[in-house]
């Protein structure tokens, strides 16, 4: 299949989440958002945001286009904001990318994010994740998924029970089966994404399907789709839709359960801290990445 990568850079903090929302509504997949540190110019005096992310080129996808871009201009009505870019991109011309600039990388004390094609045997300590980065889907290279991992690395124990909302690649979810978490249910509202998770679970030697009871259970859904109770919850979405699924937390926090926040930008975390202490939740911990923030949270009742 032929692909049209859609992408607008140069966003700023404050506009960058509603780009992300159109790019969602009409692009295949979970759209990323990137942060470019330099250009074939050399290196920036301040880092831009990018989003970016993929249609397929077809007749239906070319209409997707135009709603997108037309979708753009009205925003930047309220953002100034550039012109989406258009570019055809051959689903080998991805691959054969991204092999020539997909990396390992090591991402905490014992997490290394691999390609699906890197054969180098782990050192002792490595934990190793190996992702096949498919269209739209995420491969470990984004600040705030590395701040999840670091955060998952520790506070994940043996025997835990994790919950990973919005599950995309499944990163998130191999990582807490690598770390020794008993159960792991795992949902997004893309069925592609559920797809894509367990296609890199199987890679990696972790069961998951719908009905499993061992490994990661996928649904396709929201946060609402598995009850828990969970020791452990992880959200990697922007800072707007963290503060929806909120409410739903507390209820599906066993006690003394904790949960990972991340893919907020540092100006819009006053916006996820005033939800927290709307629905009885603080920070246990936070760290940072760039622009990027990632909190661990627990209910009050756990201080």
């Amino acid at each position: 299949m032929q692909w049209l990568e859609v992408s607008l850079e140069g966003v700023d903090g404050e506009g960058v989440e509603a780009v992300w929302e159109h790019f969602q509504h009409y692009t295949h997949g979970s759209p990323v958002i990137e942060e470019i540190r330099e250009t074939a110019h050399g290196p920036l005096p301040e880092p831009r945001l990018a989003v970016r992310g993929y249609i397929p080129d077809t007749p239906n996808g070319l209409e997707a286009v135009q709603k997108l871009r037309e979708a753009i201009w009205h925003l930047s009505m309220i953002y100034p904001l550039p012109e989406v870019q258009v570019r055809p991109l051959h689903e080998k011309d991805w691959t054969e990318a991204w092999k020539q600039h997909y990396h390992r990388q090591r991402v905490g004390e014992r997490l290394v994010i691999a390609p699906a094609w890197d054969t180098t045997p782990p050192a002792e300590d490595e934990i190793v994740i190996f992702i096949d980065p498919g269209m739209a889907f995420g491969t470990g290279q984004h600040p705030s998924t590395q701040l999840v991992l670091r955060l998952l690395e520790a506070e994940c124990q043996p025997g835990m029970r994790v919950y990973d909302v919005g599950c995309g690649s499944g990163i998130l979810s191999i990582a807490a089966a690598k770390l020794g978490a008993s159960q792991i249910d795992a949902v997004d509202i893309d069925a592609v994404a559920v797809e894509a998770t367990c296609e890199n679970a199987e890679r990696n030697n972790v069961p998951c399907g719908p009905d499993t009871r061992e490994g990661i259970r996928v649904a396709t859904g929201s946060i609402e789709t598995f009850a828990g109770p969970y020791d452990l919850i992880l959200i990697n979405i922007l800072a707007e839709i963290i503060v929806g699924l909120l409410p739903h937390v507390p209820a599906r926090l066993a006690p003394g359960g904790r949960a990972i926040l991340a893919g907020i930008i540092a100006e819009r975390e006053p916006l996820v801290l005033d939800a927290l202490r709307l629905h009885g939740l603080h920070v246990v911990r936070r760290e940072t990445m760039g622009d990027w923030v990632g909190l661990v949270i627990a209910a009050n009742e756990d201080k």
